[in-house]
């Protein structure tokens, strides 16, 4: 590749993704996500959460006949307490969501795993040293909303690094496996360089 055009390609990676260390010559040429539909699951949890603490707020103001004040207030503030923790945790999940990502470079797959606001991973692994990439679906739910569990493989200390739930595409995965193959092409040519 040109290397006025690498070096576009890396100033547009470091300005998309400040939270990425990458090499003076590296750039994203894949970034993953998880499956929409995990966002969409997220949104319609918290939805349908919030839609039936407003009913029981419905139901307690109708029913004010059969409640004293001071039981209406307790049903309040335990409903305002519902539509808090719903809506918090429904943000929660959102922020989960966009802190897992996979960022396929020129020369690494940077995996970045967040599991709570307070428990996050980074993995690199350089593509030379990828064995083998694959992906999978297992179930009819992940066929009809076009999602699976996408995987690599590392030669030596056998390692399979995971991403689940991606929504990755054939063509995409095709690219992938390309370019591992061209990182290991590069790593060859160096070493006979080097002797």
């Amino acid at each position: 590749m040109d290397e006025s055009l690498a070096k576009i390609r890396h100033d547009r990676s470091k300005k998309d993704f400040p939270a990425l260390k990458l090499d003076d010559d590296e750039y994203i040429e894949f970034a993953f996500k998880r499956a929409r539909i995990c966002l969409m699951m997220i949104m319609g949890g918290t939805a349908l959460g919030l839609i039936i603490i407003l009913l029981a707020f419905l139901l307690v103001l109708m029913g004010q006949a059969m409640l004293d004040e001071m039981g209406k207030n307790f049903l309040f503030i335990i409903l305002f307490a519902l539509l808090a923790a719903t809506t918090l945790i429904g943000l929660v999940s959102w922020r989960i969501y966009q802190g897992n990502r996979l960022f396929i470079t020129n020369k690494h797959a940077i995996q970045m795993t967040m599991e709570s606001l307070v428990s996050t991973s980074f993995n690199a692994i350089d593509l030379s040293s990828i064995e083998d990439a694959s992906f999978r679906q297992d179930s009819l739910m992940q066929k009809l909303f076009h999602y699976g569990t996408f995987r690599l493989s590392t030669v030596g200390d056998e390692t399979t690094y995971t991403f689940k739930y991606s929504d990755i595409t054939p063509s995409d995965l095709k690219a992938v496996i390309k370019l591992i193959s061209n990182a290991k092409s590069v790593k060859r040519i160096s070493k006979t360089d080097n002797n």
